[in-house]
């Protein structure tokens, strides 16, 4: 089950188009999604939970907290919005575009992708645009 919270004014659109988009993908990477939520936040709101959680003091677009087990996803996936419209802006791509990077990216880490290195980096970004290819916003 996908479960969306707001904290910010932002919501959504065609909300069941986005979960299913994510269980069919996390479906094809042979995950099953026992309880995911993911939490629309400003900047000020994952500013703070990175202090806190992670002891960092910067700006991010994205923070997973993982309780997954095996085949089993679950955990909470926090992103900032305003994090995302700069970013499109930045890499010239619509916010819709960003806003399904981010919410795959967080999920392939909970399927066990890494981005640390070159490498896990590439392969991190080729799943992502696979599975932004297979989606189709209406």
């Amino acid at each position: 089950m996908i479960e969306l919270f707001y904290e910010t004014e932002f919501e959504l659109q065609n909300s069941q188009e986005w979960i299913d988009w994510i269980t069919e993908s996390m479906s094809n990477e042979g995950k099953s999604i026992e309880e995911l939520n993911y939490i629309f936040c400003d900047d000020e709101y994952l500013l703070e939970i990175n202090r806190q959680y992670l002891d960092h003091d910067y700006y991010t677009d994205v923070i997973g907290f993982d309780n997954s087990e095996d085949d089993v996803l679950t955990g909470d996936i926090f992103i900032s919005i305003e994090r995302i419209a700069d970013n499109a802006e930045q890499n010239n791509v619509s916010f819709e575009n960003e806003l399904a990077r981010v919410m795959i990216h967080g999920i392939l880490h909970f399927a066990g992708y890494p981005d640390k290195g070159e490498d896990e980096k590439r392969i991190m970004t080729e799943k992502e645009d696979f599975y932004l290819n297979r989606f189709q916003i209406k």
